[in-house]
């Protein structure tokens, strides 16, 4: 089922959050861009989010292969980015990078208590911290939701890489990167169409054209257009809620995970467990695109 058109409505700021980190690129291009070294930690960028439109969340959730049914008065606090992205934008937009060329590299999402669908709730991002080798700089954020009821509720540190450099060509090689276990426990198995990810970009705000744009994807070395991998990470959660959890999506502790190839789309992927670690590959014994592990609340 195709996501309404509608929702873009709704992202109005994750697309200005976008915008400006277009006209950061072109400044930062022409060299008019005032770019300053990093102070870490950096400052707390807050903000009070309004309630999320339960339409909205409803086909999120299916979206992502999850139940509205599980989520009962709660919005998934893998939802996050359609939120946080403006303000995460925010905090580095001043760093001695070429910001428009960030990777997503990963996420650690701590589930501590719910999102209330119809609260409001206080977030707080910050920088942590950067680590520059030269070729590559990772730069940590963490965003902090806070509800009524607990003021740590879910808290979300995201890594986004920006290379540098090409090296000194000690940079893994393509053989080398993980792969999926030979002998792991498949869950499940996902068809992604090429429309998953102008979908997802509806559903969340996040129109890097590299999702949706085929010549986009190209221009940028892709064979075609590359899943977000929040949108992997999210179908990951969900198919655990659903095999591991049987839907009590309260028992999901915490998830770590990387992203580690991109998902070229269409593509036929599976999702494995083996003990507490998760896996998204194409098949056991293959390359994963993501790596991570679980927890689980008693």
């Amino acid at each position: 089922m195709a996501v309404p058109t509608r929702y873009i409505l709704h992202q109005g700021p994750v697309l200005g959050a976008i915008a400006r980190a277009a006209v950061v690129a072109l400044k930062s291009a022409s060299g008019t861009a005032n770019q300053a070294p990093a102070e870490v930690p950096g400052p707390i960028v807050s903000a009070s989010i309004p309630s999320r439109p339960p339409d909205l969340v409803r086909d999120y959730i299916r979206h992502v292969g999850g139940d509205p049914a599980w989520y009962r008065g709660q919005v998934p606090a893998h939802l996050f980015p359609q939120w946080v992205f403006p303000y995460q934008a925010k905090g580095i937009e001043g760093l001695q990078y070429p910001i428009q060329r960030v990777l997503n590299g990963g996420s650690r999402l701590q589930m501590n208590a719910p999102l209330p669908l119809h609260q409001r709730f206080e977030l707080k991002v910050q920088l942590l911290d950067i680590d520059d080798n030269g070729r590559r700089a990772v730069i940590h954020q963490r965003a902090t939701m806070s509800t009524s009821a607990h003021p740590e509720a879910v808290v979300a540190d995201v890594y986004g890489i920006v290379p540098l450099s090409r090296g000194d060509g000690s940079a893994k090689r393509k053989d080398d990167r993980p792969r999926v276990p030979a002998v792991v426990k498949e869950l499940g198995r996902w068809r992604l169409g090429t429309r998953v990810g102008l979908d997802f970009a509806k559903l969340t705000g996040d129109f890097n054209p590299i999702h949706w744009i085929p010549p986009a994807a190209r221009a940028s070395g892709f064979r075609n257009v590359i899943n977000h991998g929040f949108s992997t990470m999210a179908r990951a959660i969900e198919g655990l809620n659903r095999s591991v959890f049987s839907g009590d999506v309260s028992r999901l502790e915490f998830i770590d995970v990387q992203f580690k190839k991109p998902m070229v789309l269409p593509a036929e992927v599976g999702l494995y467990v083996d003990d507490d670690r998760v896996f998204v590959g194409d098949a056991p014994g293959g390359p994963a695109y993501l790596v991570g592990t679980y927890g689980v609340r008693s």
